[in-house]
């Protein structure tokens, strides 16, 4: 077997033996990932606050009554000092409130649902289109390619804020698409659909060009595999990976584009609580009622910073290049 403590063999059952005959369980892809991430403290620190802001998303009513908040649609013109100005931060509301008495806390809470919702399932769709349509503009190249392409072009020389606000205001009283797209969430959501995908898609299609040229990818249509089988058995399994990244990595930018557009005015609108619409409508008042944009601005801070940290963490964890 040759010499060295540390030189191993193959031994029965795919377990790995030592020269002193101990066994050394095989690690599987996932568990070399996850000993990857797990390493990368401040990925880790990142994952934590996502899944804080995920449970605070879906369990805001009951966070809200448990710290004994007022809801966040409820107005109290009661709550202002003598000049007539919000009051600040107490123990009644650690957040202050605004012109109108709301619970600053309160809306910040609520304003986690719109930013998560916009980010993730925007995202989402997105992703899902860029992923199909690169996979068949990557496989089928030709004219298929060539027309994709051009279209992803063409998108990408609109500024998306232009075209947010155009949406915007053509959808802002009776939808567009029939009523499918209703004012709110959804205009931002069916923005981010018709922009960001073409970012996922170019990283796809670059992928699968290089892809398709594989030795596995021949054996398998010299075996007769349908053209749909090898895209989406045996192409998409190994993009999975950098998609992930990608998908981790765009989160946060459509987050601030939400809050970019409900500053704006064209995107979430009161009474609805969202960061970008709260710190809009606390830039007249800011040198007297200062906690109204702080908090709402910390939040997005941190969470774009979160999404940021953890799709770095996700890229590096999931190269095999990577040593650790």
């Amino acid at each position: 077997m040759g010499v060295g403590a540390a030189e191993l063999y193959t031994g029965v059952g795919g377990l790995e033996l030592g020269d002193g005959g101990e066994e050394i369980a095989a690690r599987s892809p996932l568990a070399l990932f996850w000993r990857r991430f797990r390493k990368d403290r401040v990925a880790m620190v990142s994952l934590g606050f996502v899944v804080f802001l995920v449970i605070v998303a879906f369990a805001a009513p009951l966070i809200v009554k448990i710290l004994g908040l007022s809801g966040p649609y409820v107005q109290n013109l009661n709550l202002s000092d003598e000049f007539g100005s919000p009051l600040g931060p107490s123990g009644a509301h650690p957040f202050g409130v605004d012109q109108l008495g709301h619970d600053v806390m309160s809306r910040v809470i609520y304003g986690t649902r719109v930013s998560l919702e916009v980010g993730i399932l925007g995202t989402a769709i997105a992703t899902i289109i860029g992923v199909t349509l690169g996979t068949i503009a990557g496989y089928y190249r030709g004219w298929v390619d060539t027309l994709l392409a051009r279209a992803v072009d063409v998108v990408l020389s609109i500024p998306i804020l232009l075209l947010g606000l155009g949406i915007g205001a053509a959808c802002a009283v009776r939808g567009c698409l029939g009523g499918a797209v209703s004012p709110g969430t959804s205009v931002i959501i069916f923005l981010i659909m018709l922009v960001n995908w073409t970012i996922v898609f170019r990283i796809v299609r670059g992928l699968v060009l290089s892809l398709r040229e594989r030795e596995f990818v021949d054996a398998t249509r010299a075996l007769g595999a349908s053209d749909a089988r090898i895209m989406f058995r045996e192409l998409l399994p190994n993009l999975i990976a950098p998609v992930i990244v990608y998908a981790t990595l765009l989160i946060p930018l459509n987050i601030l584009l939400e809050a970019s557009l409900s500053f704006l005015g064209v995107g979430v609108r009161p009474p609805t609580a969202s960061w970008g619409q709260m710190i809009a409508a606390a830039t007249p008042i800011f040198n007297t009622a200062w906690w109204y944009m702080t908090f709402p601005g910390i939040a997005l801070l941190l969470t774009v910073l979160a999404f940021n940290l953890l799709g770095d963490g996700l890229r590096d964890a999931l190269n095999p290049r990577t040593a650790r």
